[in-house]
């Protein structure tokens, strides 16, 4: 074992990582979304967390570089919430994330396994049925999914014998209305985006539509093998959250802990023992890294679920008596990152051209950072379209 590894180190070592000590440059964009993804839930959080790790990001870049240069991809990913992903990177981030057994798959999609048992069906086989129809229903379209899912639903129900077709087109239980088969394809699109066969087009209103992604991108992604994408997806995670476990990074991709083994076992020998809160792994070339990673100063205001506090070593970022505060099931706030602490939370209210920006800190934060908090408000304010802000904070 290499050895105890100090709360300090890991912090700074892990702010590094996330590009959260110094902003990238103007061109650090596609760095900063595949170091280990950008999650975009809820709609809009990428914006934030990207000018969070690069300077001077302005909204049209990051539509230029998703809607025009195709250098971005919006995708299902790591349990199955939207990411910014390099379109150069995007096999790690959907073939390496795409578990390898039916049971790993349920596990990965909750929910679609009691409509599954009604039909007498397997997830592969649905997922398979999705993906034979999806190609005639999307072609030249960009789609919903209530509107892809029922087209495609209805299209599968003529392939299916009677006694399959009558519950497939029976009411389900995942919404009002809505035909089981119908939701049973909504949870195939899951895997249809890992399998690299669709993709999400820019926001159009209250919905991103569905295209394919050959189509959208004017060609197909490159082939990776699942081993080598699975590899390279456990060595971002380690990167970026490390000295980790199994089970964290279990939690981190949508799996089961006993389920790791295709991910971990192709980077064993790269992977080196430490002690943090119990045995733990970091790639033995970060070592050096891990025990000489700069102090990290500044602000930042992070959005709700920002890849950075995604972490599942809650405790390591903040102290349990506020958890209830930063993370909750419904409703996230943003956080406050201060000389390498989580040290609050916010939340913006829009009313016209003026963002209100309200928030809690854990402690009294120095003169110096309080300013600095105001100034990133104001620039968060201008990229989402406020000419001014209302910048109002209280101590916990």
């Amino acid at each position: 074992m290499a050895g105890r590894v100090s709360r300090g180190d890991v912090i700074a070592f892990r702010l590094g990582a996330h590009h959260l000590v110094e902003r990238l440059g103007a061109h650090g964009l596609l760095a900063a979304a595949g170091r280990c993804g950008i999650q975009n839930s809820p709609p809009g959080s990428a914006l934030l967390a990207l000018h969070a790790r690069v300077r001077h990001l302005k909204q049209e870049q990051l539509a230029g570089a998703v809607a025009e240069e195709k250098r971005l991809l919006q995708t299902w990913c790591m349990r199955g919430a939207p990411f910014y992903v390099p379109a150069a990177d995007a096999p790690v981030f959907t073939t390496g994330v795409l578990p390898p057994t039916e049971e790993a798959l349920r596990h990965f999609v909750p929910g679609v396994g009691q409509a599954l048992d009604t039909l007498g069906m397997r997830l592969t086989e649905t997922a398979e049925l999705t993906g034979a129809e999806v190609r005639d229903v999307l072609s030249r379209r960009r789609l919903a999914i209530n509107e892809l899912g029922a087209e495609i639903a209805k299209r599968i129900a003529r392939t299916l014998p009677k006694r399959q077709r009558d519950l497939w087109e029976a009411a389900g239980p995942y919404a009002p209305g809505q035909p089981l088969g119908e939701g049973v394809v909504h949870f195939c699109l899951r895997i249809l985006t890992l399998q690299r066969v669709v993709c999400f087009a820019p926001r159009a209103g209250n919905t991103a539509p569905f295209v394919l992604v050959d189509e959208w991108l004017g060609q197909p992604l490159p082939d990776v093998e699942p081993e080598v994408a699975r590899a390279e997806l456990l060595r971002r995670y380690l990167r970026c959250y490390g000295p980790s476990t199994r089970g964290d990074f279990a939690a981190r991709a949508g799996l089961r802990a006993g389920d790791t083994d295709p991910w971990w076992g192709p980077v064993q020998d790269e992977l080196a023992p430490v002690e943090f809160g119990g045995p733990a792994w970091l790639l033995t070339e970060d070592l050096d890294a891990l025990r000489s990673a700069p102090t990290p100063e500044g602000v930042r205001l992070l959005p709700p679920r920002d890849s950075y506090t995604q972490l599942r070593d809650r405790e390591t970022i903040v102290d349990p008596k506020y958890h209830r505060e930063v993370w909750k099931p419904v409703g996230e706030p943003g956080t406050v990152l201060a000389a390498g602490a989580i040290a609050g939370i916010w939340r913006p209210r829009t009313r016209g051209r003026t963002l209100t920006l309200t928030g809690t800190t854990f402690g009294s934060l120095p003169e110096r950072d309080m300013q600095a908090l105001q100034h990133d408000a104001e620039q968060v304010a201008a990229l989402r379209g406020a000419s001014s802000v209302d910048f109002e904070f209280a101590t916990y």
